[in-house]
């Protein structure tokens, strides 16, 4: 981009191409069904989704597998996979990287890559951050932001009414894709966290490629009540919480209910994920659903 002279203001338009969706991987077109439950009263989702063919898959290989086309479509093994994660880590780091931003400190960049990883899921905290991997707090701010940029890193920012408070208060840490955090964590389980991000990875991929704008985050109260993600598109508001639990209970839908509760007609009813076969209505404000019936 710096060798290119000219801007093409006015000429040119973007579009952001993230990992494949679980429906692309499947071979259908598509991401997962937020746009039909948004359009749709929710009389029509038990119908809607009862659709939708059986392509149950385990999350966790899902997760590891990553969301891009090679090791998707072109690699069996583990063992390969590792191979081409070390591969696309190596030239982000020594290639991509130096074009965006002369990094000296490799090592010191791929700890903190580490260690956001570690963090899938959980607040910002850059001064903690920093401690932890013996880095200062305007080095691991200039880091974070490399990483966002270069599409590596989400960062979800909180719902708010006022939309000053949503630029203010801490974001949560993703991932853009599962398998390259798995990779550069050396984790060898996944975690509830990368369900999480797995949905996220959808939920953005979705937002993107709609001209409507649609805008994604988590809320959380001052006394620690918490949704995975809210999603807010025409002035509608559409609640997800995330859980691995192959049986969901109703303490699992209370933040759900809470959060339709302060929020009133402006919210839809809540939808909790689940790694289970339940598909039906907790209450008449939370529906259950398998999380592969919607992605």
């Amino acid at each position: 981009m710096r060798q290119v002279s000219e801007s093409l203001a006015g000429r040119a338009s973007y579009l952001t191409l993230y990992p494949m969706t679980g429906r692309e991987q499947l071979g259908q077109a598509g991401c997962g069904l937020w746009e039909r439950l948004l359009d749709n009263p929710e009389s029509d989702w038990m119908e809607i989704l009862n659709e939708q063919p059986d392509h149950w898959e385990d999350w966790r290989k899902l997760v590891r597998r990553s969301g891009y086309p090679t090791p998707v479509l072109e690699l069996d093994s583990d063992d390969d996979r590792t191979i081409w994660f070390d591969g696309f880590v190596m030239t982000y780091l020594e290639r991509d990287l130096q074009t965006l931003s002369s990094i000296s400190a490799l090592p010191d960049f791929r700890r903190l890559m580490r260690a956001a990883c570690l963090r899938m899921g959980q607040l910002v905290n850059q001064t903690d951050l920093g401690r932890d991997v013996a880095l200062p707090q305007p080095t691991v701010h200039r880091y974070l932001n490399l990483l966002e940029t270069s599409y590596l890193l989400v960062r979800l920012p909180a719902y708010a009414v006022n939309r000053t408070k949503r630029l203010i208060k801490s974001s949560r840490l993703y991932w853009g894709d599962t398998g390259v955090a798995m990779h550069l964590a050396q984790e060898d389980q996944p975690r509830g966290a990368h369900l999480e991000n797995l949905v996220l990875q959808d939920l953005l991929a979705w937002r993107d490629s709609k001209v409507n704008q649609v805008e994604l985050f988590y809320w959380r109260t001052s006394v620690g009540e918490e949704v995975d993600f809210v999603v807010e598109a025409a002035g509608r508001l559409l609640p997800i919480e995330v859980k691995t639990t192959r049986r969901p209970r109703f303490r699992d839908v209370a933040h759900l209910r809470t959060f339709r509760a302060e929020y009133g007609e402006q919210s839809r009813p809540g939808i909790l994920l689940h790694d289970g076969d339940l598909l039906d209505w907790m209450t008449p404000d939370a529906l259950a659903v398998p999380w592969w019936k919607v992605l």
